[in-house]
């Protein structure tokens, strides 16, 4: 990264400041409202191809269901040490049950979910051999809300609003977040004077999360979502100042985090710009790193914490669960390890 970013250093006295921190994580509440899902893992082994297509057998070892998209930040939230209310919208169907027994096992309350038996429960189902994907089969629709369904989680967010220290919101284009209800929510969470912070999805352009306090994208999300070139700016610090700045105007948020994998994460803090690097030993899978990461910077949001000192929280949290497969939580003692083992400069 350019010298014009400074790069934060995590030294003894700092991963030990990070660790005091994070106890004060505990019984702090965030409200996700996002869309939910279930990811499903169907493992084994392939030794032949069949006899009927040229496509590989499996030979099946193991099934396994975890939660998935805003399911996994509110089990985070959980397993980080806060407590939290999910309000989604399921369908009445085998994927809403399994997902209601495993929100259920992680301590996070099912009571927010509402019922839309004219949609399906999101299920991502991934046959894979190893770390290797042979297919992915998604059980999905992604039309808006009806005005009735709305109407009934508007109300539900009403309802909780005033109870919770930080708002998230967890868009992965599944239909649940319309542009009005969108607005709903930033304007009525301004009016109760709560912090709202969203991960976005590229398909939407900046201007439809105007008036969020904090957006975290990852860089190609940021691409997407201000309409930037890359081929425009030629270096590329300079780039990720630009479209970090070009956000932070669009959508008039006062932080911007854009997360960039192994480059860490550039943290755009009103005028300010810091750099927080990547803390990851082993990168097995990454999917459900960014759920990981909104967590941990809500959490810290909730606790008073800098957004460097969050931001660095979440990094640490992020290279925990990429040396896994698949979306799981990162515990808080796994989180301590994580800090006390790396990060030393």
């Amino acid at each position: 990264m350019s010298n014009l970013i400074p790069s934060l250093s995590v030294d003894l006295k700092t991963r030990n400041s990070l660790i005091e921190k994070i106890s004060l994580f505990k019984n702090k509440k965030v409200l996700v409202i996002g869309d939910v899902g279930v990811d499903e893992y169907i493992l084994g082994s392939v030794k032949r191809i069949s006899p009927e297509a040229p496509v590989p057998v499996l030979e099946v070892e193991k099934e396994d269901k975890r939660l998935g998209l805003a399911a996994n930040v509110a089990q985070n939230v959980v397993s980080l040490g806060g407590s939290v209310e999910l309000l989604s919208v399921i369908g009445s169907d085998e994927g809403s049950e399994i997902l209601q027994s495993l929100l259920k096992k992680s301590n996070v309350s099912t009571t927010g979910l509402v019922l839309d038996s004219t949609r399906p429960t999101t299920r991502k189902t991934r046959v894979m051999t190893g770390q290797h994907h042979l297919v992915r089969v998604d059980h999905e629709v992604r039309r808006v809300l009806s005005a009735q369904t709305e109407a009934i989680l508007m109300n539900k967010i009403s309802d909780i609003m005033a109870s919770v220290d930080v708002i998230v919101l967890e868009d992965y284009a599944k239909g649940l977040f319309s542009p009005g209800l969108m607005q709903k929510i930033v304007q009525a969470a301004k009016k109760a004077g709560k912090f709202v912070m969203v991960d976005p999805h590229q398909t939407k352009l900046a201007e439809f999360y105007k008036g969020v306090d904090l957006i975290k994208p990852n860089y190609n999300e940021a691409l997407a979502l201000t309409q930037v070139h890359e081929d425009e700016i030629e270096n590329q610090s300079e780039r990720v100042l630009h479209v970090g700045h070009t956000l932070q105007k669009m959508t008039g948020a006062g932080q911007v985090v854009l997360t960039q994998g192994s480059n860490g994460m550039t943290i755009f803090s009103n005028n300010q710009v810091t750099q927080v690097p990547t803390f990851a030993k082993k990168v097995f899978d990454v999917t459900g790193a960014g759920d990981t990461v909104i967590a941990a910077i809500a959490l810290g949001a909730a606790a008073g914490l800098p957004l460097t000192d969050s931001c660095t929280i979440a990094n640490f949290a992020a290279g925990v669960v990429v040396g896994k497969v698949g979306c799981v939580p990162c515990e808080t003692a796994e989180l301590i390890t994580s800090i006390q083992s790396m990060g030393i400069q």
